[in-house]
């Protein structure tokens, strides 16, 4: 297994695709540490991770509380003895659809605000680890409007972009050690939770928001959480150990050419 022994901590777990990479992780051999302001999600994760033969521990920690993060951090290490992956899937809490114009500041700063405190707090507690143990992996997640200009994305983009300078910065720091520090930007999954209750209560009219999705991407498909989960477990694993420092982009191909249209290509034979 890839990841065999590894001691993987994610914060703020609760999610769907937070639960994809911990299932990922975990099927890779990773003993995951997994915490969430609110227990419920992460013990029906852990759980379930354990009933498919996984190992999974849960704590009830707040990933914008700094005191409670260093200290969590702390235990972990004096009982398992290392972090090997340490990753933060905290929720933006981010409004879309509203033009900036028209966008309320409260509503545009809260999510530039959760993700600048709380990866910022997750991602050096990790570091400070990892420092001493002279090695380490940290992860991180963001998404198309990290790449590219996104219109009606609110302060989501700008939050994404946060996200990536930290852990850009932190690799420019912490490579020295042995620690590689890698973001992954996604395209957006169709079967995350967002999406699926999207469909569920948006008619038509999310059905047409996806698509145009699909079709603004190079692959006409949007990646599924499993793909996301899939590179993270890579990352995570000294198959990936000349990465760091960079953004992995798993959009397929979004941020590379928006509404990209290619036309039609003849193949002639001689």
């Amino acid at each position: 297994m890839l990841l065999q022994n590894k001691n993987a901590v994610l914060f703020a777990a609760g999610g769907s695709v937070g639960g994809a990479i911990a299932r990922s992780l975990a099927k890779a051999g990773a003993n995951l540490l997994l915490s969430n302001h609110h227990m419920e999600p992460v013990q029906r994760l852990a759980d379930e991770i354990v009933a498919d033969g996984g190992k999974a521990e849960v704590a009830q920690i707040d990933a914008l509380n700094e005191k409670q993060v260093n200290d969590y951090v702390n235990q972990v290490v004096r009982k398992a003895g290392t972090i090997d992956i340490s990753m933060n899937l905290i929720k933006t809490e981010d409004i879309q659809g509203i033009p900036l114009v028209d966008l309320p500041f409260e509503d545009f700063i809260r999510p530039i605000r959760r993700v600048s405190e709380s990866y910022f707090i997750t991602g050096t507690a990790a570091g400070r680890v990892m420092i001493k143990q002279g090695s380490g992996v940290i992860l991180s997640l963001t998404a198309t409007p990290g790449g590219i200009g996104y219109p009606t994305a609110g302060g989501f983009g700008p939050a994404c972009s946060v996200i990536e300078k930290i852990s850009l910065g932190l690799a420019s720091e912490l490579g020295m050690y042995g620690v590689r520090v890698v973001n992954i930007r996604s395209g957006g999954s169709p079967d995350s939770q967002p999406f699926v209750d999207a469909l569920a209560h948006g008619g038509k009219k999310a059905v047409d928001f996806i698509k145009k999705i699909e079709n603004d991407t190079m692959l006409k498909k949007m990646p599924v959480m499993n793909d996301i989960a899939n590179v993270a477990v890579f990352l995570a694993s000294d198959m990936a150990a000349g990465i760091t420092g960079v953004t992995v982009d798993v959009t397929c191909g979004t941020t590379t050419a928006l509404n990209y249209k290619a036309p039609g290509i003849a193949f002639v034979q001689n």
